[in-house]
């Protein structure tokens, strides 16, 4: 196994195409969720020039404005723009109802264990979670300064503290590791759109950058850029950005959802979906064990595998990767993971009350996590970030 590397690992702004996509395609979630926690819902969006296209199947009982949803997200995002914005944008919609589905009309929060063990899964797919103590949240660092990185960015223009900046934005950061420990900052990367290309200059750029993003941000960090840190604004010349000049599409963006690539990570898209889809909840739950195994002590980095099949309720897979740092046994672990946490559909939904969420958080549940990352939050109270499970896995 490699220990002396580098890596980097990317963050988007939330006007990125892409992310812009996976917040209206989330924040559609929210409502079916908020109004009919029953709902069956897939929401794909896709932007490109000044036109939104939304499709999505669902059965629910809920009444949905994909319209105003996509426009309020596109305002509160600040695409302000003559080419793209708001009010003046073109949003198709392509909505298909479906009969309702009698085997998604449960509660789970009143069911018994006997009654979990008859929900089955209705997708296939492997899903991975990963854990590390690299920093405090247990992610990898790198995806964690990244994100940091772009959240700052976004709210020194939301904020008007640099008023040039436009929603598009994107961060690259690479770290150098020994012995698979962060040693230094190898390279931070900033891409940040402008409203008007050449003002104000690249060097100002650079040095508003350098001044109110990067430096606030490694203030508070163990590992700070050094003298030979690479530190790159806009290192191609002004940037354009924007939905009217990269398209963007809900789901293509799963490293930056997950682990900025440092860990394996599913095919499948997390933003979009209802939370019967075990390819969304799956995820949740192996990150929730992985955190909690490097949590309790077990390993210094955990990386859990489940794979599900249609039609059973139990993954029919369940491996654990410690990667050498684990103090017992890789299949020992793998036991007490599989004794201490239920990997079954309902186990889920029940444990973190997952459908249940958006009509707790009226100011969007699903759509803040479409920006920044679905894991390693610390801005949000995300039950499969809780470290609850220290004391079973020990005992």
């Amino acid at each position: 196994m490699i220990q002396n590397f580098m890596f980097t690992s990317e963050s988007v702004t939330e006007g990125h195409p892409d992310k812009l996509c996976d917040q209206i395609s989330d924040a559609a979630i929210d409502h079916f969720l908020s109004q009919d926690p029953c709902s069956r819902a897939r929401v794909e969006c896709a932007v490109s020039g000044a036109i939104v296209f939304i499709a999505a199947r669902f059965a629910s009982t809920a009444n949905i404005d994909f319209s105003r949803i996509a426009r309020n997200v596109i305002m509160e995002i600040g695409y302000d723009r003559k080419d793209f914005n708001a009010r003046a944008c073109s949003i198709l919609a392509s909505p298909q109802a479906l009969p309702a589905a009698g085997e998604c009309q449960f509660n789970e929060l009143e069911m018994t264990e006997a009654q979990i063990d008859t929900v089955r899964v209705q997708n296939q797919v492997t899903v991975f979670g990963y854990a590390g103590n690299q920093t405090t949240e247990l992610m990898p660092l790198p995806i964690s300064l990244a994100h940091k990185l772009t959240r700052r960015m976004d709210e020194v223009r939301h904020q008007q503290v640099l008023s040039y900046l436009m929603p598009d934005g994107k961060v690259q950061v690479g770290v150098e590791f020994k012995n698979r420990r962060p040693k230094r900052i190898h390279s931070v990367t900033v891409t940040a759109e402008q409203r008007k290309s050449k003002k104000p200059s690249l060097r100002r750029l650079r040095g508003d950058i350098l001044e109110t993003v990067i430096e606030p941000v490694f203030k508070a960090e163990r590992l700070r850029p050094d003298r030979k840190t690479r530190i790159m604004v806009n290192p191609d010349g002004p940037f354009l950005g924007g939905p009217t000049v990269h398209s963007g599409l809900t789901g293509r963006k799963n490293a930056v959802d997950t682990y900025g690539e440092y860990a394996r990570l599913s095919e499948k898209a997390l933003s979009g979906k209802d939370m019967l889809r075990i390819d969304r909840v799956g995820a949740y739950a192996a990150r929730h064990a992985a955190k909690n195994e490097v949590a309790a002590g077990l390993a210094a980095e955990c990386e859990v595998m489940l794979s599900y099949s249609i039609g059973l309720t139990q993954p029919v897979s369940l491996q654990v990767e410690t990667f050498g740092t684990g103090k017992k046994p890789d299949d020992l672990i793998a036991e007490l993971v599989s004794a201490s946490f239920d990997f079954r559909m309902a186990g889920i939904l029940k444990k973190f009350e997952l459908r249940y969420l958006p009509a707790r958080h009226p100011e969007g549940f699903c759509r803040k996590l479409a920006a920044y990352g679905h894991v390693g939050r610390t801005d949000i109270d995300l039950p499969w970030e809780h470290t609850d499970e220290i004391d079973a896995l020990k005992s």
